[in-house]
């Protein structure tokens, strides 16, 4: 819960120059089981994947430039096929979504997402509906997932904004035979002015995930393909107002917002005789701001701390101060390719990471900062008092730059590159659904805030995939329909886009020979058969299982 907020005067313009910039993530490093972005990136939360937060976005509205919009996702490396239990939300979880305008690393406006389970229509069969959903109310749908959006301010007051149903998962064409029509009824108003859409999409982050191999094989010929094609996520797209989440309520003076997700859980939680119980305090159990941040800055001894902790402790610990002024990325590329690491301390990476980059952003060894820009710190902000800053990792945008904008100030067509590509609306302005944010890590990693040549060296192709395997929407919520073709079908591992059916107006494919698996095939097949038989219940004792907070 957030503190009350200081009210700040600062006499800072917010002034984009025209310098290189720099852009955060980091991108390779090789180690464990395979992950993307933060999907699976710690210990504990690995063996929890519906409370794992995977990816954070946020953007001005393309449709309407007084917004902003947050994209937050949960659950990766979803298989369309994973029945029958397929891919619930948590009952006992707060999934949140938290914004600081003021700089001190504390949220002062957190939109919390809270779920239950009707699930009594579903008792009698294993499937997941018996016939074809056509709306979110459909009879044949059995297992039904609803939320309550709240809001809750800087001083902790909480207002119930929106309620919902979330969309199911895909279950396949015969049991869903139009997933963009749930996708309209599962989007709700939120307040007078804003907008939600809850439910399974697409992964929209793209890779290639070889990096795993030697840095994609070590020699760079392990590149050019989406690992991720073909994947689901669960997500909260949120829009609304840029002053209902600006410092003081007023976005024209304060543009620049940081954000970040997190996931909380009850501290207790016990298996027996077929129940789970939840008890005692939520805690924090997932944490994601920059994307790639606990996957391989983070060393494997810190990741469930960092995971548990809030930003405004992440400086006061060294370890994690730390990889950031001297990173592991650019010694393993050394290592392997030879080229160069950027001599330390990494002060541009400081700004990147920890405070935003400003032309008078604090660095923690009292040196000026080495980004000569302003860009997006909160301590830009007019109103942001200076003195009350505290680095921290999260995402930061500045809501002021409204559309693609080069470095000089003049209107351009989006890069994938962001600033690297000469358009400073994107990543590490915020992050863009198209933002190539593994290229930029590695570009920025390697130095290129400091050194343009950089950018066109040997590293400039990155992992040579440039954009999702499926196109974004240009209308909230501008996410992808969740896929329903199995991750070994050759459009998804050749990574062209084909699928039986979503926002891409993809050719239709017959459920007969393509499509949602056994699940989908007999909901097909056998519509409302199954609902009189009788149950079956498997008692198993399970061990009890504790978090705790670190």
């Amino acid at each position: 819960m957030s503190q009350s907020p200081h009210r700040r005067r600062a006499a800072t313009a917010m002034i984009v120059a025209g310098t290189t910039l720099a852009a955060t993530a980091l991108a390779l490093v090789p180690g464990g089981a395979a992950t993307a972005s933060s999907h699976r990136e710690a210990p504990l939360i690995a063996d929890a994947p519906a409370y794992d937060n995977t990816d954070v976005y946020a953007f001005v509205s393309p449709e309407n430039p007084d917004k902003v919009t947050f994209v937050a996702n949960w659950f990766g490396l979803q298989e369309p096929n994973g029945g029958p239990t397929f891919y619930p939300w948590a009952d006992d979880a707060y999934y949140n979504i938290k914004i600081d305008s003021d700089g001190d690393a504390v949220a002062d406006t957190t939109y919390r997402y809270e779920f239950t389970t009707d699930n009594a229509a579903q008792q009698n069969t294993f499937l997941y509906a018996n016939g074809p959903v056509e709306s979110l109310d459909d009879e044949n749908l059995l297992f039904k997932q609803y939320y309550t959006l709240t809001k809750i301010d800087a001083y902790g007051v909480e207002t119930v904004v929106a309620e919902g149903q979330a969309a199911p998962s895909n279950t396949g064409p015969a049991s869903v035979p139009d997933y963009d029509a749930l996708i309209e009824d599962a989007t709700e108003p939120v307040g007078k002015d804003g907008e939600t859409f809850v439910g399974q999409i697409e992964d929209p982050f793209f890779l290639d995930l070889r990096v795993f191999d030697l840095l994609y094989g070590g020699d760079l010929s392990e590149v050019g393909q989406d690992t991720l094609a073909g994947y689901n996520v669960n997500t909260t797209v949120l829009e609304v107002p840029i002053d209902e989440v600006a410092l003081n309520g007023d976005g024209a003076a304060n543009p620049v917002i940081g954000v970040w997700s997190t996931t909380d859980r009850a501290a207790n939680v016990t298996f027996g005789g077929g129940v789970e119980e939840s008890s005692g305090d939520y805690v924090q159990v997932s944490r994601l701001g920059n994307p790639l941040v606990n996957e391989v800055v983070i060393p494997v001894g810190l990741k469930d701390a960092f995971n548990a902790i809030s930003p405004d402790v992440d400086a006061t610990i060294p370890a994690v101060v730390e990889r950031v002024t001297d990173p592991e990325v650019p010694k393993l590329v050394e290592a392997i390719y030879g080229i160069p690491a950027p001599a330390t301390p990494r002060n541009d990476l400081v700004e990147i990471f920890l405070t935003g980059i400003a032309i008078d952003a604090p660095t923690l060894d009292g040196t000026a900062a080495p980004i000569a820009a302003d860009l997006n710190s909160q301590i830009l902000n007019a109103d942001a008092d200076p003195k009350t800053f505290m680095p921290s990792e999260m995402l930061r945008l500045n809501t002021a730059i409204k559309e693609p904008t080069t470095l000089a100030g003049e209107p351009t067509e989006a890069s994938r590159l962001g600033v690297f590509g000469d358009d400073i609306q994107g990543f590490p302005n915020g992050r863009r659904l198209a933002d190539d944010v593994v290229d930029i890590g590695l570009l920025a990693l390697q130095g290129a805030a400091l050194d343009p040549a950089v950018v066109t060296g040997p590293l400039s192709g990155g992992d040579e995939v440039d954009a999702n395997d499926k196109g974004f929407d240009t209308e909230f919520p501008y996410v992808v329909a969740a896929s329903n073709l199995n991750v070994n079908d050759e459009a998804n591992s050749q990574g062209d886009g084909t699928v039986a059916q979503g926002r891409t107006n993809a050719p239709a494919t017959d459920p007969a020979s393509s499509g949602g698996g056994m699940f989908d095939f007999l909901g097909d097949l056998l519509p409302g058969v199954m609902t009189g038989a009788a149950g079956v219940v498997l008692i198993g004792a399970g061990a009890g299982r504790h978090l705790r907070e670190k």
